[in-house]
């Protein structure tokens, strides 16, 4: 089945948005009662999958369950490819901080921008290795304090939390080399489905009040289920590193999220590093604009 391809200007924007919703899982889970660990990756993934699945079946009707079977290998790998974020995610959070987990999460970009190089034979423009290698700068700058006192247990977290962007990495090259032939957003359900199959053992005993089951149904709808569908589409129309360097968005505006809606204020050092951070994904998505706009113009006057 075809997908329709967005325009660069649009895709940015979607790719905006999703991570913007990516962002406030933060400070959703600081307002839960009961639900911890295990319990929330759970809900959340079973919550993401059923709204995955009514958007399938509300857009393509009786063709939704030939959409899943026909994603194929490389929609099957992205599939096992989102479980294992959402999870590692979680089991990282479980032993080790928040700002470790996301200092680890930053070298998505500079994994994808190899993995596009080897796989895809793509050219990473010199623009896009300058912006990476800023991003990567701010975000150690932001988390700097945090990384004073690592215990072997936080080290063991830490190394967890690798599979969250070399899985991120891995999806998004899926996506791409699966094209525009292939819709891969059933493979955000799959995903779902199978992060909450692994994560069930471990979240029994299930605890979560009502109260957190709404918050839970939030995050699986709105932070995890709609943004992942969101990137899915976005991706047809942005290269592999410009995917992840906007996707960093989400580990710039957690803070402040947590800031405005749990009254965590952030260190000089976050809002540092985090102007660092924004100063290199608009430069780079500034001159790709200004370099489409030239293509664009060239191809109109021949």
């Amino acid at each position: 089945m075809l997908v329709t391809q967005l325009t660069h200007r649009r895709a940015v924007l979607i790719m905006i948005c999703a991570a913007m919703l990516w962002s406030t899982a933060g400070v959703l889970t600081r307002h839960l009662d009961q639900a911890r660990g295990f319990e929330v990756t759970f809900w959340r993934s079973v919550f993401a999958a059923f709204f995955v699945a009514v958007a399938l079946i509300f857009q393509r009707q009786h063709k939704a369950a030939a959409t899943v079977i026909a994603i194929g290998k490389l929609g099957l790998l992205s599939g096992l490819m989102w479980s294992m974020m959402f999870c590692c995610f979680m089991l990282a959070l479980t032993m080790t901080t928040v700002a470790n987990t996301l200092i680890v999460m930053s070298i998505s970009p500079l994994l994808t921008a190899l993995l596009s190089w080897l796989i895809l034979h793509q050219r990473i423009a010199p623009r896009t290795w300058l912006a990476i290698l800023l991003a990567l700068i701010g975000m150690i700058a932001m988390f700097a304090r945090s990384t004073a006192h690592i215990n072997n247990t936080q080290l063991i977290g830490m190394f967890i939390a690798l599979g969250v962007p070399l899985a991120a990495s891995i999806n998004v090259i899926a996506i791409k080399k699966a094209g525009h032939g292939v819709d891969l957003i059933p493979a955000v359900l799959l995903g779902g489905v199978f992060s909450a199959v692994m994560m069930l053992p471990f979240a029994l005993p299930l605890q979560a009040s009502v109260h957190d089951i709404v918050i839970l149904a939030t995050l699986g709808f709105f932070q995890l289920g709609f943004p992942c569908m969101l990137m899915v589409s976005a991706s047809r129309s942005l290269s592999a590193p410009e995917i992840s360097l906007l996707a960093l968005l989400e580990v710039l505006l957690g803070p402040l999220w947590a800031w405005v809606g749990a009254n965590e204020v952030p260190s000089q050092e976050t809002i540092f590093g985090g102007a660092l951070v924004l100063v290199a994904l608009m430069v780079n998505e500034l001159a790709a604009l200004r370099h489409a706009s030239k293509i664009h113009r060239n191809a109109h006057r021949a």
